[in-house]
Order: C-alpha cells, then structure tokens, then sequence
C-alpha cells in the first residue's frame, strides 16, 4: 500500500501517518520526491478500510500496490534512483562502465588493470577476490589478500571498487575494503544472504540468476530494500536457453522492461552473457542502446593467461577502443559517461 502525501504536507502529519500504519502492523518506508512525499507500508495484514488513513491530515490518496516487489516499483518511486558511489554515480544520465578482471591474481596484475581504466577516465573497477568456481579445482581466488590489493590500487587511481560477497558470514570483510558488494547469479535467490545485506550501507550489485525472470529478479531486490538498503543495482547477465553459440543468450529486452517496471538502475554484463571475447564489445554497443545505465565488463593485461575467464577478457587496447565507441554512443541518447 502507498500512502501519497499532498505536496505542501508538514513533517508532523508524515510522522503521524507513519505512526499510523505502524500500529496497524506495517513497516513504513518514505520516499521524498521533487512534489509529493510517498509512504510506502509493507508487511502487516491487508487494511479493509483505507479511509482512516485517507481523511488523515496531509494525506493525498492511498493506493494499493498489485506488484509484489513493492520498494523496487515504480509506482512506489516514479523518478529513476540514482546511486553515489565516492566521486561517481550509476543512474540518471551517467552511463557507468565498471571493468576490471574476473579475478584478482596480484597487484602487479592490478596495477597494469588500473592504469589502463585510469587513463580513459574509468571510475569503477571490478575484481574478484573469493570466486564462486564451477569446479572445485579451479582458483578459487586470492580472498582477503585480493581485497587488499583492489583496495591498495583503487585507492591510488581514485576508483570505486565492484567485489563479489559468496556468504553472509563474508559481508563484514568485504564492507571493510568494497564500494560496491556484488551478489553473483547463482546468490540471486540466497535469502538469507540478501538479508543480511539490507542492514549494511553500502550499495549493493544484484546479477540475475541463470533461469531466473524479471520479477524473481526484482523479488530479490526487495528482499535487499525491505532490510532497509535502497541502494540497489540491478544487473542482467544473460539466462539459460538451448542455444550454444553462447555461454548465455543475453535478454537485451529486460532493460527496457525493467525500466519500466522499476526505478532502480540496470546495467548489464556481455562478458558473462556471451562468454567470447569478440562477441563482448558489439554486446556493449547494443546494451546502451537499450537504454541500460552501464557496463560491467571483464578486461585482462593478459588474457591468454588468466586464472579464470581469460577466453571472455578484453585486452587492454581492445577496452580502450570499446570505451571510445561509448563515448560516441552516449551523447545520441542524451547521455555521457
């Protein structure tokens, strides 16, 4: 249920309404926009009457929310969220590009990584210091060493870090070094692990899982903001068909319907979704087209020998070209980078 206030409603009659719908059983949320003030009630019992809460003082209407991803909704918030991340934002009229390896492997590896993204003006740069492995002989990552090394190099070129988070009981380590905590396709659906990262304060990069649909997508979204974090980017990936030209078949056609059905930003990952080097770039180009607010794509010094990935990673010259193919991409849909 949504509560709108009218636009010149005082802050005594929004606490009284939230008063309200707590004691009727409800969790408030309010979300201030540029005219009205929405309250949004979850949880609780359904209300029979709403007109106790509608002849209250201030109140605009009351509206009932038919989704069942309430605070990811753009009924609950009209205007496209924008998150700030250190010196940069996803959302808006930003396009983010966020590149880095799959995984951290050393800091000389980094430090070439970096230098490269520094140099085109990249403000976000991913690594993976735990790595969820199909096997269990694969590297499995660097763990807390890896957080250190991302952290020593972002802090030096000014980047925002982009990490991924496998376990609830990893989230205190990885706040202490991540901007940004990455939950990986196969975490979609760990509720518990989504809970848990609803108390923390720091933003939160949600991938859609593998056979996963838009609204379990958003489902888990709102597990994330229903613990009190609105700071959530959605990511899509590509899914699981029967096709096998690909690793995935990325659904270009998710970003516009996300973007209608929520306010939160949505990037995409062409690395992942294609699993072929050659097939990442074009993938980029279609991606922004689409009217997603950024990239997520896996870059490499040395590609050919990568721990993990290598055949999907971007040399570093062939990054520096796609970016500049961005840079004239964005401008033609009223955007920039």
């Amino acid at each position: 249920m949504l509560i709108v206030m009218k636009p010149n409603a005082s802050d005594d009659a929004i606490q009284k309404v939230v008063d309200c719908i707590k004691s009727k059983g409800f969790d408030s949320h309010i979300s201030k926009g540029e005219i009205n003030t929405v309250i949004g009630a979850v949880g609780g019992k359904a209300i029979q009457d709403r007109r106790d809460i509608e002849l209250m003082e201030g109140v605009q209407e009351v509206l009932k929310i038919s989704s069942n991803y309430k605070l990811a909704s753009r009924t609950f918030k009209n205007d496209d969220s924008i998150i700030k991340v250190r010196n940069a934002e996803i959302g808006g009229n930003k396009i983010a590009v966020i590149a880095g390896p799959c995984a951290v492997e050393s800091l000389e590896q980094l430090e070439a990584i970096a230098e490269c993204l520094h140099r085109c003006g990249v403000k976000f740069m991913r690594g993976g210091a735990f790595k969820p492995r199909t096997s269990p002989y694969s590297f499995q990552g660097l763990g807390e060493q890896g957080l250190k090394y991302l952290r020593q190099v972002a802090d030096k070129y000014n980047m925002a870090i982009v990490s991924e988070v496998m376990e609830a009981s990893q989230i205190e380590l990885c706040v202490k070094y991540v901007d940004i905590l990455q939950v990986g396709a196969r975490n979609m659906q760990n509720f518990n692990l989504l809970r848990e990262l609803g108390y923390i304060k720091k933003p939160v990069l949600l991938k859609r899982g593998l056979s996963a649909t838009i609204e379990e997508l958003l489902m888990s979204a709102e597990y994330i903001m229903a613990g009190g974090n609105r700071d959530v980017i959605l990511c899509e990936r590509g899914i699981r068909t029967f096709e096998t030209a690909t690793r995935n078949t990325l659904d270009i056609s998710a970003i516009p319907v996300i973007k209608k059905l929520s306010h939160l930003p949505i990037i995409v990952d062409p690395s992942h979704a294609t699993g072929l080097r050659d097939k990442v770039a074009p993938m980029s180009r279609a991606a922004i087209a689409a009217g997603a607010d950024g990239i997520i794509v896996e870059i490499h010094n040395s590609p050919d020998t990568a721990l993990c990935d290598g055949a999907q990673s971007l040399y570093l010259n062939q990054f520096e070209e796609l970016y500049g193919e961005l840079k004239g991409i964005a401008p033609v849909l009223k955007r920039e980078l």
